[in-house]
């Protein structure tokens, strides 16, 4: 090597020294190295990944920006990251500057494989079309009367005989596993009228259920990777991308066979009432493609399967550990039952609570919301900056760059929920007379979504997850099975690592029942 060519060495080194410097301490969040940026801290904590960032934000104040690597003129862009969870900025992104952060390139071709130009995966006028035409159906109240009916089937002929099957032998069952074949056959039945009972005592393999599962997970690994490393790995047909593939035939083949005869049951005026979503866009003035109709279905899946399952497994594992919250909801479940059919018990377990038993149950509704907030479905959402912008916290975001909301951040910080933001609490949703109370700023709960985008299916959502929920708490006691290491699986999706492993054991409703009688009588009052 020459000295002109060791020289120019040297002043490489020393200007990208210079420069990282610079950039480094304009970044607020965690360590950032040279050339590898931020990614040797998300390795090491992989495991941890959420709680690392909440971390990270309570020692930065509530927002930092870091970046994934630190190579000159892509850090300010493309690997310049903002993670915020200040309700003011989450209003500001989702609301107040909404045309400003769509999902953005990055999301929509990982996920247009699967979702194609769906709700889910869309933007601009695509979405918005798309948006206002569901959210005719979403606000029938025929639609959660057809949940309700789909709910109420899988947990009187396949829920509630399982558990029983269970207690009975005595043998512990993956309560995760169970709620997400519960939750996909729901949302089938309610997406395009057809139940792929994956939930059935032998506990089956379906075609589609796998398919879906496998195209859902690899379409994930996309999103975690480079967008270069994925398109390679999909264009050399390496790993999950051929799966993929396969799965996505799969599912195609599938669709396109209801869809088919869907059409040819409307034409042909057979008396069957059909009440799923897919038949209600197909009976609309418009002509929809059947693509159309296929990435409606599988959008509308997609949101609402995983997203209550989840939701589900961490309240069943909260309950577990707190006995007196448990008390208060079986008090007004058996309260409304009292009132509704009797202190009769068998009568009781002769049918699921009905929709409007369902909905009187606010305490529960309230635990289920406490449930979210400390453990979201969603834990983090990303947006594209199309345009420079500066957040309401005085922190400027580039365009080109991306923010990543962190939602399971904002359910544990004190500067939002107090000092007891940790503690399932119930309580804090209700008012002062035990009735509803949403939280005044909807900014600070936004595991739903907010501003244009805010979930369309909410009461549907809480609707299946209060009646699962009502229907195992009257019947058993769960107990989680001594050693099983309840963790999170670091996912889009908050999933238990290893399952719920859960023993199931009967439930004694007759002291209830003695509780709530001599509460209406004035005995013994007790503060919900």
């Amino acid at each position: 090597m020459d000295f002109s060519t060791a020289v120019m060495i040297a002043s490489a080194l020393v200007a990208y020294y210079l420069w990282w410097k610079i950039v480094s301490r304009s970044l607020t969040g965690p360590r950032v190295w040279p050339l590898l940026g931020s990614m040797p801290g998300l390795i090491k904590n992989a495991n941890s990944m959420h709680d690392w960032i909440a971390d990270n934000l309570r020692s930065s104040g509530g927002t930092y920006q870091t970046c994934i690597c630190a190579i000159p003129f892509l850090a300010r862009k493309q690997c310049l990251v903002t993670v915020t969870c200040e309700p003011k900025n989450l209003q500001h992104i989702l609301k107040t500057r909404f045309d400003n952060y769509p999902k953005g390139p990055t999301w929509q071709a990982a996920f247009h494989d699967l979702l194609g130009d769906g709700i889910f995966n869309s933007d601009g006028d695509t979405w918005l079309f798309q948006r206002k035409t569901a959210a005719l159906e979403f606000t029938t109240r025929t639609l959660r009367q057809a949940m309700a009916r789909w709910v109420n089937r899988a947990i009187k002929y396949r829920f509630c005989p399982i558990l029983e099957t269970a207690q009975l032998r005595g043998q512990a069952v993956d309560l995760q596993d169970l709620l997400l074949r519960l939750t996909f056959d729901n949302i089938c039945g309610l997406a395009f009228g057809k139940d792929p009972e994956t939930l059935s005592p032998e506990l089956p393999e379906n075609g589609f259920a796998v398919s879906f599962d496998r195209a859902t997970e690899a379409t994930l690994q996309r999103f975690i990777l480079p967008e270069i490393v994925w398109k390679l790995k999909k264009w050399l047909r390496l790993g999950m991308e051929v799966g993929l593939s396969e799965s996505l035939d799969h599912i195609d083949n599938y669709l396109s066979d209801i869809i088919k005869n869907r059409k040819l049951e409307l034409l042909s005026h057979q008396k069957e009432e059909h009440d799923d979503l897919l038949s209600r866009f197909m009976k609309k003035k418009e002509s929809y493609s059947d693509k159309f109709l296929q990435q409606v279905a599988l959008n509308f899946i997609l949101a609402g399967r995983d997203t209550s399952s989840v939701a589900l497994s961490w309240f069943f594992w909260l309950v577990s550990q707190h006995p007196e919250i448990e008390n208060k909801i079986l008090l007004e479940i058996c309260t409304v039952l009292i009132e509704t059919r009797g202190d009769d018990i068998s009568k009781w377990l002769e049918e699921p609570l009905m929709f409007d038993e369902v909905d009187r149950l606010t305490y529960l509704r309230a635990a289920l919301s406490e449930t979210l907030r400390l453990y979201p479905s969603v834990p983090q959402d990303s947006k594209h900056v199309v345009a420079d912008d500066t957040l309401p916290t005085g922190v400027y975001v580039p365009a080109g760059s991306l923010v990543t909301y962190s939602i399971y951040s904002i359910g544990r910080m004190k500067f939002i929920w107090g000092e007891d933001c940790l503690e399932f609490k119930p309580e804090r949703w209700l008012s002062a007379d035990g009735k509803q109370s949403d939280v005044k700023d909807s900014y600070k709960f936004v595991a739903f979504n907010a501003g244009p985008r805010i979930c369309l299916g909410k009461d549907l959502a809480y609707l299946q997850m209060k009646s699962i929920a009502a229907a195992l708490l009257l019947r058993h006691h769960l107990t989680v099975v001594p050693g099983h290491a309840v963790e999170q699986k670091m996912s889009l999706t908050l999933f238990m690592k290893h399952g719920l492993k859960v023993n199931v054991k009967g439930r004694e409703l007759r002291p209830i029942i003695e509780m709530v009688k001599r509460k209406k009588k004035g005995e013994n009052g007790i503060n919900y």
